[in-house]
């Protein structure tokens, strides 16, 4: 137990943003406060100090009635916990005016900092344009669902790879968009390749998938600075494989608080 609490210290030590978790609805299709404590429990337990929270619709395309209530249960979370939750906004792209209207309530009404999208569209889709464009007049991250399909059947057709990215990125240099979850399944050094060279491209760590190198691999093609923490529900494999990677204290400590993104925590 002393080993590991020994090794907890750098969690516990130095600043910890959570760039990806979630919130979610209970049978009654109210926000489940219940989960929502319990998450912010161990986060403290464990020493992360925000945790960035979304709530995406992850069936078939949400209508903006959907996307909005959704937001809304972020919201109660958020003034559940408003000293460690901050919102993303989901929306659906495929509205592209709502989406738009949508994002200005979260973001300047009720004090989210990002937006979060899911698999409805490929983050390159000409449908997304409007979305990123007002992330870009806004100045907010955009936090994408994102891996590369290395398996049959194929369950999400418009799910966002590093190609994808990179087209998006190149076309719109002044974004930021964030590739969800490196250890979320499927071939992730396809999309480290692509996006090597797209610098408003991030990645975060979350997912509970943790093949060894792929934090050392993140790093050595797209250079700390572009890596953020997250867990996206897993909080033991995230934390393991950020302790258990070979690179250095100070570039872990750095990925525990990426500097690029400190600036969206303090929008509001």
């Amino acid at each position: 137990m002393e080993f590991f609490n020994e090794k907890l210290d750098i969690f516990r030590q130095n600043k910890v943003v959570n760039w990806h978790e979630h919130v979610w609805t209970d049978s009654k299709g109210n926000l489940n406060v219940q989960d929502a404590d319990l998450l912010v429990e161990n986060a403290k337990r464990v020493g992360f100090d925000v945790l960035v929270c979304s709530l995406p619709y992850v069936y078939e395309n949400p209508t903006p009635g959907i996307c909005k209530q959704y937001n809304d249960f972020v919201y109660e979370a958020m003034q559940r916990h408003p000293d460690i939750i901050k919102g993303m906004c989901f929306v659906n792209p495929g509205y592209a005016k709502e989406a738009c209207d949508e994002i200005d309530r979260c973001i300047n009404e009720l004090g989210f900092i990002g937006v979060k999208l899911y698999n409805h569209y490929f983050i390159s889709d000409p449908a997304v344009h409007s979305v990123i464009e007002k992330c870009i007049q806004l100045d907010v991250p955009m936090l994408v669902h994102a891996g590369k399909v290395t398996s049959l059947p194929v369950t999400e057709p418009f799910i966002s790879d590093g190609t994808h990215f990179a087209e998006a990125a190149k076309k719109f240099p002044e974004s930021l968009f964030i590739y969800a979850h490196i250890g979320g399944g499927g071939d992730y050094q396809w999309s480290l390749k692509a996006i090597a060279d797209c610098p408003n491209v991030l990645m975060d760590i979350s997912g509970s998938i943790y093949d060894e190198y792929m934090i050392e691999d993140a790093v050595s093609k797209m250079g700390v600075e572009r890596i953020m923490f997250g867990t996206d529900g897993s909080f033991s494999s995230c934390m393991g494989k950020l302790l258990g990677c070979r690179i250095s204290r100070e570039e872990k400590i750095a990925i525990l608080n990426n500097k690029i993104m400190e600036r969206y925590l303090n929008r509001h």
